[in-house]
């Protein structure tokens, strides 16, 4: 029953975003940010109330309706981008990876939180006030405001990590796994760090324990 709500919260999720992009003329790239990050916030709690069993059933549905998806371009809000990206394949699928490979729901939870806060909010930030601290990354723009973002934002997710989990503090998590996770956001192009970002702040934190 929860897997269930747990579907329809998403299916919501991009019906909205579908409705703000066809007919009320939001940019294709806001509305994929929006759902990058509402739903990337609400897979982050899953382990919360969901088996790891159901994480990655559902992982594995979310790839199949993804694949249908970019395939009969049925959600164009999330695939209307210029960019030639498996983003929101990776996406998908690396929640299943995730579960997999992690036992700790607070680790889950940071790692997906990176995902979806940090370079969520580093994509808009970029966007909104990026045009004038541009740089190139193998070829690909990026912003020191973004990058900004993303590295104040992963060090915000482990504040909140250590505090809720108890985790000891320390000079890697609060200072070289953020360092780390903003570097490997830049290196990581064409929605390749959809799936690098969560799986390097995962393992990283599982072989801290």
């Amino acid at each position: 029953m929860l897997a269930f709500l747990a579907v329809i919260v998403v299916f919501c999720v991009l019906i909205f975003a579908e409705y703000m992009s066809r007919y009320r003329g939001v940019h294709s790239e806001l509305t994929r940010k929006f759902v990058h990050i509402l739903v990337g916030i609400f897979v982050a709690f899953w382990p919360f109330f969901l088996s790891w069993g159901q994480i990655q059933f559902l992982s594995l549905a979310f790839l199949v309706v993804v694949g249908l998806s970019v395939k009969f371009h049925i959600f164009r809000s999330i695939h209307a981008v210029e960019r030639n990206t498996m983003g929101e394949v990776l996406f998908a699928l690396v929640i299943g990876i995730l579960a997999f490979i992690v036992t700790n729901k607070w680790i889950f939870a940071a790692s997906m939180l990176h995902l979806s806060l940090a370079d969520g909010l580093a994509a808009i930030v970029g966007l909104g006030w990026g045009d004038r601290n541009k740089y190139k990354v193998l070829g690909h723009t990026k912003s020191i405001a973004g990058s900004l973002t993303f590295f104040c934002i992963s060090v915000c997710i482990m504040i909140w990590y250590i505090h809720s989990s108890h985790a000891p503090v320390s000079a890697f998590n609060l200072l070289v796994l953020p360092v780390v996770a903003t570097i490997t956001e830049n290196l990581a192009i064409r929605g390749t760090d959809n799936m690098a970002i969560p799986l390097l702040v995962g393992l990283a934190l599982t072989s801290s324990l």
